[in-house]
């Protein structure tokens, strides 16, 4: 099936996603306020517009780095083979970590970076996840934080593709697929 043809329809506007963060950051202050500096590591590349955001709102020293993974290529389904394409820069044994992820749907990505994470000895690993879509799962994972939980829909938007389009979207769109 040729899915090429698409409408998007809008499912959280660009206001009310600004609006779930200033709560969230108010929440990560909070967990983290003993910190010398929080390391956010942003899954590349759907979590690039909410990490952005996201620091912008959090009042604690910060360093940003990112991961690269890799479990869907330019398809629609996860292939539950969770791939390392780009590695941190910076070391976090000893620090304080946060992993922003866009959308937690399986569960494989985030459980694996969480693992791989895990094995170099930070000092706290917290997650957040824009969204969530807790009907996919089939690892047993939940975000230390999530933005919104939303039904198993194909989305788009806000970093978040459909083999590289529409990541500018100011929005979080569901994609019906037309022909």
């Amino acid at each position: 099936m040729n899915k090429t043809s698409y409408v998007i329809d809008e499912m959280i506007s660009a206001k009310t996603i600004a609006a779930r963060i200033e709560v969230l950051a108010t929440g990560i202050k909070a967990r983290f306020a003993d910190t010398d500096k929080l390391v956010v590591i942003g899954l590349l590349r759907g979590s690039f517009v909410f990490i952005a955001d996201l620091v912008r709102e959090l009042d604690l020293p910060v360093e940003v780095d990112f991961l690269e993974v890799s479990s869907y290529g330019d398809g629609m389904q996860s292939t539950r083979e969770v791939r390392i394409l780009k590695d941190l820069r910076g070391e976090i044994a000893g620090r304080d970590v946060l992993v922003v992820e866009d959308i937690v749907d399986t569960g494989h990505t985030l459980a694996n970076v969480v693992k791989y994470l895990r094995a170099r000895g930070p000092r706290r690993l917290e997650t957040i996840a824009l969204l969530d879509k807790p009907s996919r799962r089939e690892v047993e994972i939940k975000a230390s934080w999530t933005g919104f939980e939303i039904p198993d829909e194909f989305v788009v938007g806000y970093g978040i593709d459909y083999a590289q389009r529409n990541r500018n979207l100011p929005y979080i769109g569901s994609v019906r697929f037309t022909g």
